[in-house]
């Protein structure tokens, strides 16, 4: 990964490194749902967004940089 570049200057609009724990989280109660309606005979949510809110996580998007530098675009 030594020479690994972004190709395009998009960057995360936040301190956070990482929504892993985010999508765990709305994974998790989302499999949980749907396990209950369908144990209801209820139709199950086919969507997360039906379920969750993903704006509610740590990461608030992306946005282009016009003034990126060489080490900006290294991985």
């Amino acid at each position: 990964m030594s020479r690994s570049q972004r190709k395009t200057p998009f960057f995360g609009i936040t301190t956070a490194s990482s929504e892993k724990q985010d999508k765990r989280r709305w994974n998790r109660t989302f499999r949980r749902i749907a396990k209950l309606k369908t144990a209801k005979h209820n139709d199950a949510p086919v969507k997360i967004e039906a379920v969750t809110d993903v704006w509610d996580g740590a990461k608030d998007g992306k946005r282009y940089y016009k003034q990126f530098k060489d080490r900006d675009m290294r991985k």
